[in-house]
């Protein structure tokens, strides 16, 4: 009976986490989601070009943004100029560090300079659960500006 009851227990167990798991997945988009949407910002950007696209960023209406996924844009000398929260648009940006002193968005221009596109690891404000959380930003270089999506871990 024990036998059957810790075999059920953990039954149970195993399901509740793995609802929890996906529930936490819906809520949450992934590393292949994040490149997709800077590819669609940068084939907009091509397209229809960098001024036109960053207006549709800034518009706010859904169409660069997913659950946490949204796209920014920054300039090469790190100004700001699409972001999701109005805010930021329009400022410089290149002296932001993160909580941890990291000033990310130098070394995000840095690695698209020396690489065109990377990933880059820093902690940012999760505009879902409005807490500090580990990021990882998906960034490519178009012209002269930096197309960014990032997920939160």
């Amino acid at each position: 009976m024990l036998k059957q009851f810790v075999k059920l227990w953990i039954a149970s167990f195993l399901l509740l986490a793995s609802l929890s798991l996906s529930s936490w997945a819906a809520d949450h988009g992934s590393a292949i989601e994040a490149k997709a949407m800077v590819q669609k910002a940068l084939d907009a950007m091509k397209k229809n070009g960098i001024d036109a696209t960053i207006t549709e960023i800034n518009k706010r209406d859904g169409q660069y943004m997913d659950r946490d996924l949204y796209v920014v844009v920054y300039d090469m000398n790190g100004k700001n100029l699409a972001h999701l929260n109005p805010k930021m648009v329009g400022k410089e940006m290149i002296d932001l560090t993160d909580v941890d002193g990291k000033f990310f968005i130098r070394e995000r221009i840095e690695l698209v300079k020396a690489k065109g596109k990377a990933w880059q690891d820093y902690k940012f404000v999760n505009p879902v659960s409005k807490q500090i959380e580990p990021k990882s930003m998906y960034v490519e270089k178009f012209e002269n500006v930096i197309v960014g999506c990032g997920i939160y871990k």
